[in-house]
């Protein structure tokens, strides 16, 4: 499925349902995760948690009625280039065997990672400490959707405002 906003629809009630599964790969580049980019074969929920994350950045803009994208790439290079530049260039310390997925191999600057309040000033703490275990480079350590909708950040008792 290709999450994107496009692909999520929630009524009056609030109920949530995913639309178009007309294909199974990821094609929008802005909520490819940075596994799918490297060329990793290895699909598992951690790209979705990935494509949810920037679905949440871009309600909070759109919220803030501002238009600004986190990663703004026109290719996987750039892509990749815009992840690593904010989140920080991953190593084999930081993400085991990243060196051997083949879109690794182009030998990306060793950026350090941005302090994340720096690039969404609009969360509290709590927001800040989701989108950051949501952004996690390392798929296997990315939040689970378990212990992202328990997350602290989601605890209310949220009433839609359609």
């Amino acid at each position: 499925m290709d999450l994107k906003p496009e692909t999520i629809l929630i009524d009056a009630t609030g109920a949530l349902k995913l639309g178009d599964f007309g294909t199974a790969r990821v094609y929008t580049l802005q909520y490819r995760a940075p596994e799918i980019l490297l060329g990793s074969e290895d699909y598992t929920v951690a790209i979705d948690i990935w494509s949810i994350d920037r679905i949440f950045f871009d309600m909070l803009v759109a919220k803030n009625q501002q238009e600004r994208k986190l990663f703004d790439g026109k290719s996987k290079i750039d892509m990749l280039q815009e992840i690593f530049c904010k989140l920080g260039t991953p190593d084999e310390q930081k993400w085991p065997r990243v060196s051997s997925l083949p879109g690794f191999a182009f030998g990306f600057p060793k950026f350090p990672p941005q302090d994340i309040t720096t690039l969404v000033a609009e969360l509290d703490p709590a927001g800040l400490d989701l989108l950051s275990k949501m952004l996690c480079i390392n798929p296997s350590q990315r939040i689970t959707a378990k212990d992202a909708l328990n997350h602290e950040y989601l605890k209310d008792d949220v009433t839609p405002g359609c």
